[in-house]
């Protein structure tokens, strides 16, 4: 059994054959799927997938991006629902930040202050965190130890293979390992992969995003987590189905549900 902890099921590009698509999971052994909240727009939607499917659940937040959209109340609103099993996803990117230094750092700032905010409710409502890191893994690692994250927990989603991240497993987080493993250029996350205790490592597609080879170029989906599996099977010298049983285990353990 295998489960995706991180799919955008919520996704436009899923509108006209999630059924199909979670079927198609099922029946390559992907039995349990969470879907990422990353746009308060879409929450909706997310819970209303989780309420049809029972092997769905969903978590309640704010992307870096869209933190204009930050609104506690409504946020609480959803991590209060039996299948909303997280908070986020949340974090820090610096991917996308303007050149004029004084509006960068402006927004540097607002980014900080709303993750903040988000470890603060996940400590409230006693959920784990699932956290966005893209090339700001400095702030945000100082940001979860400063905060008192490995209260919750949480996972670092699609780990971006920074060696300073590395000693969060000692602050209760895992770490998210999806396609990016199972491309070319991915020499160093397949480097860092054995560093990892095997009992932090979580599988996830990103879907519709960052699909793994050989479908990259096409929609992700959670049927394609065998491939990442498989490939982490490769590079840890591990049999298939004992990755698969140990990232399940380790999913149950942290977000619980799916017991």
């Amino acid at each position: 059994m295998i489960i995706d902890t991180h799919c955008h099921l919520d996704d436009e590009r899923f509108k006209d054959d999630l059924d199909e698509v979670i079927k198609r999971a099922k029946e390559h052994d992907v039995k349990g799927f969470i879907i990422p909240g990353a746009d308060p727009d879409d929450l909706e939607r997310a819970k209303e997938i989780s309420e049809k499917y029972d092997e769905v659940f969903f978590a309640a937040g704010v992307h870096p991006y869209e933190i204009d959209k930050f609104d506690k109340d409504y946020l609480l609103k959803f991590l209060d629902h039996p299948k909303c099993v997280a908070v986020g996803e949340c974090g820090l990117d610096y991917y996308r930040l303007p050149k004029e230094q004084k509006e960068k750092e402006k927004i540097k700032k607002r980014q900080k202050e709303i993750f903040i905010e988000h470890i603060k409710i996940a400590k409230e409502v006693n959920k784990p965190l699932i956290v966005h890191i893209r090339e700001a893994s400095f702030d945000s690692r100082e940001i979860l130890i400063e905060n008192g994250a490995k209260e919750v927990g949480g996972v670092l989603h699609c780990f971006n293979a920074s060696e300073i991240l590395l000693d969060l497993d000692k602050h209760n987080f895992y770490f998210g390992i999806g396609g990016v493993i199972t491309f070319k250029n991915a020499k160093k996350l397949v480097n860092i992969l054995p560093k990892i205790p095997i009992n932090k490592i979580l599988i996830e597609t990103d879907s519709p995003y960052l699909t793994p080879h050989p479908y990259r170029g096409k929609r992700n989906e959670p049927y394609y987590t065998i491939f990442i599996a498989k490939k982490i099977a490769e590079i840890l010298n591990m049999d298939f189905d004992e990755v698969c049983n140990i990232t399940t285990e380790n999913a149950k353990r942290l977000f619980k549900c799916f017991l």
